[in-house]
């Protein structure tokens, strides 16, 4: 798939076309992902016990067991099972740990066998490494929308409902909120043809500034763009830190997916960097009721006792506010 070169039309219907080819060529059509997903809402909604909001995995909790660390001791095709024996049902997938694969429908269908056989669901795909979408060169960011583009088809193969991108680029605050949100616009009416949402994450830098970030989902003004806020990340740079609870109430109107970061925990259970009772008050607040995603990313537990604490406090409070 190929986007304009001037980088003003929207998608052509070639690039729409293409992009349904590769779905129809791996023996799956996009209107039978969202049906299959609309299904799925209809019976958590039924459910009279379903709780206000419900846990999944990030894969990156476990980037040091999938290779990250200085031995792999999982395989990203056995990262379903592994959630679904922690007693979590959902996950979110990283790129990098298959980025060989995104057009690959061999493997893709191996991996969404491996969540049908654990009866975990796909939920979405951070994607990193893609190239800036506020670039100031219009030539990288023509190219890193293209890039996108697979990993809009491979989330929509998988039954997922969103790809996370990042908002990075060059230049001061105004032009490059004009730059990602136009990006933004481009992939979120790439994404309305596949029942994809893309959703950008406070992820270092200007993007954890939660007015700035807000103000470019104003400026994209698209109903499949939005938010994932994320519950630690806002590292300014240089030292500066935007303040975590404004920023995730800034960012929650527009929340698609909302990412529980970790990085400790005391001996009552509680992560001693983020005030979780507060957090998720806000994100109640806001009328979320979608998934939170554990994403641990400490060093002081292991990657496993890290998700089973997050898990465990994420149950606890979503308890006490119920």
């Amino acid at each position: 798939m190929s986007y304009p070169s001037d980088l003003t039309s929207q998608p052509s219907r070639r690039d729409i076309v293409s992009g349904a080819a590769l779905l129809a060529g791996a023996g799956i059509a996009s209107a039978g992902l969202q049906g299959r997903a609309a299904a799925t809402t209809r019976m958590q909604s039924a459910s009279p016990a379903k709780p206000w909001f419900e846990i999944s995995l990030a894969q990156w909790s476990l980037h040091l067991a999938l290779g990250r660390g200085k031995e792999k001791t999982l395989e990203n095709l056995e990262f379903p099972g592994y959630a679904a024996g922690l007693g979590i049902d959902a996950v979110e997938y990283v790129n990098s740990f298959f980025k060989a694969h995104a057009g690959d429908f061999g493997y893709l269908r191996e991996l969404e066998a491996a969540c049908r056989a654990a009866r975990v669901q796909s939920l979405l795909i951070m994607v990193d490494g893609e190239g800036s979408l506020a670039d100031e060169d219009p030539a990288r960011r023509r190219a890193a929308i293209e890039n996108h583009f697979r990993w809009i088809s491979a989330a929509a193969f998988l039954g997922c409902h969103c790809i996370r991108v990042n908002a990075h680029g060059g230049d001061t605050a105004e032009p490059r909120a004009e730059r990602a949100a136009d990006s933004l616009r481009r992939l979120g009416e790439m994404g309305e043809h596949f029942g994809i949402d893309v959703v950008v994450e406070n992820h270092g830098g200007l993007s954890s500034n939660g007015a700035w970030l807000a103000g470019v989902m104003r400026k994209a003004a698209h109903s499949r763009v939005g938010t994932l806020p994320d519950f630690g990340n806002f590292d300014l740079g240089d030292g500066e830190h935007y303040d975590r609870y404004k920023g995730v109430e800034e960012l929650m109107p527009f929340a698609k997916a909302v990412s529980a970061k970790s990085h400790e925990f005391n001996d009552a259970g509680d992560e001693i960097h983020t005030d979780y009772r507060r957090m998720l008050g806000i994100v109640k607040a806001a009328g979320y009721r979608g998934r939170i995603g554990i994403e641990y990313e400490g060093s002081k537990h292991s990657e496993r006792e890290g998700i089973v604490l997050t898990k465990q406090l994420l149950e606890r409070v979503r308890t006490e506010l119920a």
